[in-house]
């Protein structure tokens, strides 16, 4: 039983070259519905409603049908230039050079695929709403006074950060040492995906193999991306060697959602590296919204959030095998890059 999920999760992997190169060809099997009507045969068309057109031709007291199109020509360009689209362009007018028609036919026009649509990504929609504001990104001071907090030693400020969630249901807090994040964030920009596996209790984790041994855990895989951003707030200083030069997230997605629905996918969870206090207090400030409903409870999310700085603090804890298995995600390394190494590692402390 174990070993299938094992293969199943493998060949989750296996697919995601084709799982991220998706979204980049989100147009490619769009087709205009105007552009497949428009280039049937118009002799069908007229044959259809002939009797209709002779009527409204002598209702106009004109002769013919073609007497009608001619009455009727600048009214149809009109609708045509109207009615063209970027991927449906008015037909040009025909020309009597065969050499021109022949350059035509070798030079195919070239295809512009239409511009995405206006809605927010599932993934940008999460954040506004961890955010609770039109930005996705939910400035320090919202949370805490920035300016009186900034003269307390460091430890005061991480035992006030934590205060300030203690009875939210749904939220993740810490406060990160400087030089952990920088080596974490340098390693997400490198590597800005990956997937890491969430233990599930399961039935079958209370029975035992017939040999006396206790049944494998099974575990659920999760879909991680970093995004980096400008700070959240107007931040002025005269230190050109500032730190808080940056806002960074971490959304987390359920792998099977992600791979069915791309970036439009519903997060359950949203990540905030605030680095207000960066320069001062070498304190990196991380909030965490756990969305209700979708799958993952907070002490599952908090779970997936701590594994991060065990992947991904390269040169720390993500040393030596972990970060190996970030890079190999990265390059796409489908031979190299096992599934039961990763759940091995993930259950490992350092």
């Amino acid at each position: 039983m174990a070993s299938r999920r094992l293969s199943g999760l493998q060949s989750l992997f296996r697919g995601r070259s084709h799982l991220l190169r998706s979204q980049q060809r989100r147009w490619a099997q769009v087709h205009d519905v105007r552009f497949l009507a428009s280039h049937h045969n118009p002799n069908h068309i007229i044959d259809k409603y002939r009797n209709k057109l002779d009527q409204k031709a002598k209702q106009e007291g004109l002769e013919s049908i073609e007497a009608l199109k001619e009455a009727y020509s600048e009214k149809i360009q009109d609708l045509r230039r109207q009615a063209a689209t970027v991927a449906t362009p008015e037909p040009d007018a025909p020309t009597s050079s065969v050499k021109s028609a022949s350059t035509q036919l070798n030079t195919p026009p070239a295809f512009h695929p239409p511009p995405p649509p206006n809605k927010p990504s599932a993934t940008e929609q999460a954040a506004r709403e961890a955010s609770g504001s039109a930005s996705p990104i939910k400035p320090l001071s919202t949370y805490i006074d920035v300016e009186k907090i900034r003269d307390l030693p460091p430890k005061e400020i991480e035992a006030l950060w934590r205060l300030r969630f203690a009875n939210s249901s749904t939220s993740i807090c810490a406060a990160i040492p400087l030089d952990t994040y920088l080596r974490i964030a340098e390693a997400a920009r490198h590597n800005p995906q990956f997937i890491l596996p969430l233990p599930r209790q399961t039935a079958e984790q209370d029975m035992q193999t017939p040999d006396g041994a206790p049944a494998q855990t099974a575990a659920e895989i999760h879909f991680l991306q970093w995004a980096f951003h400008p700070p959240a707030e107007d931040f002025v200083t005269t230190n050109k060697n500032t730190v808080n030069n940056h806002t960074s997230t971490v959304i987390f997605t359920n792998l099977g959602a992600f791979k069915l629905h791309g970036s439009f996918a519903q997060p359950h969870t949203t990540v905030t590296h605030h680095l207000d206090l960066a320069d001062d207090k070498g304190l990196v400030l991380m909030h965490g919204q756990v969305m209700p409903d979708r799958g993952v409870s907070t002490t599952e999310a908090t779970w997936l959030v701590s594994s991060v700085q065990r992947f991904y603090d390269f040169g720390g804890q993500a040393s030596g095998r972990k970060g190996e298995l970030v890079r190999m995600f990265t390059r796409g390394d489908v031979e190299n890059f096992k599934v039961e190494e990763l759940m091995e590692e993930t259950e490992k402390i350092h």
